[in-house]
C-alpha cells in the first residue's frame, strides 16, 4: 500500500512558478514510477508528466514541455513538479499517481496507476 499526498499548490500570476511535491508513505517508493495529472473544472483528468523509478527518464505532455520539470528523491520518498512560465490554462487540480515500475502501459494511461493522492489546486491568474 502506498499513500500519496500532494502539496505546494496555490494562486500565482501568469508567468510565475510553483513547485508541487508528492510525498509517499512506505518503504517501496523506488519500486514505483510516478506520474502527474491534472483536472480542470468540467474536463477529464489529463496527463502532465511521468518519471521512472530511477529518476533518469522523464516524459511530458506537449502542453507543458519546456515549462514543467519533474524529478524525484527516493531517499525522501518524494516526487516534484516544477512549474515555470505558468499560464491561465494550467489552472487545475494536480494529482500524483504511482504505478508499478514494470508497467508496460504508456504513462499517459490513467488506469495504469494504482495509487493516487488527493490533489492540490493550482490557480493561475491572467
Amino acid at each position: 500500500q502506498v499513500h500519496l499526498a500532494e502539496s505546494g499548490g496555490g494562486l500565482v500570476q501568469a508567468g510565475g512558478s510553483l513547485r508541487l511535491s508528492c510525498a509517499a508513505s512506505g518503504r517501496t517508493f523506488s519500486s514505483y514510477a510516478m506520474g502527474w495529472f491534472r483536472q480542470a473544472p468540467g474536463k477529464e483528468r489529463e496527463f502532465v508528466a511521468h518519471i521512472d523509478w530511477s529518476g533518469e527518464n522523464t516524459y511530458y505532455a506537449d502542453s507543458v514541455k519546456g515549462r514543467f520539470t519533474t524529478s524525484r528523491d527516493n531517499a525522501k520518498n518524494t516526487v516534484y513538479l516544477q512549474m515555470d512560465s505558468l499560464k491561465p490554462e494550467d489552472t487545475a487540480v494536480y494529482y500524483c499517481g504511482a504505478r508499478w515500475l514494470m508497467s508496460t502501459s504508456p504513462p499517459v494511461i490513467i488506469g495504469s496507476y494504482k495509487y493516487w493522492g488527493q490533489g492540490t489546486q493550482v490557480t493561475v491568474s491572467s
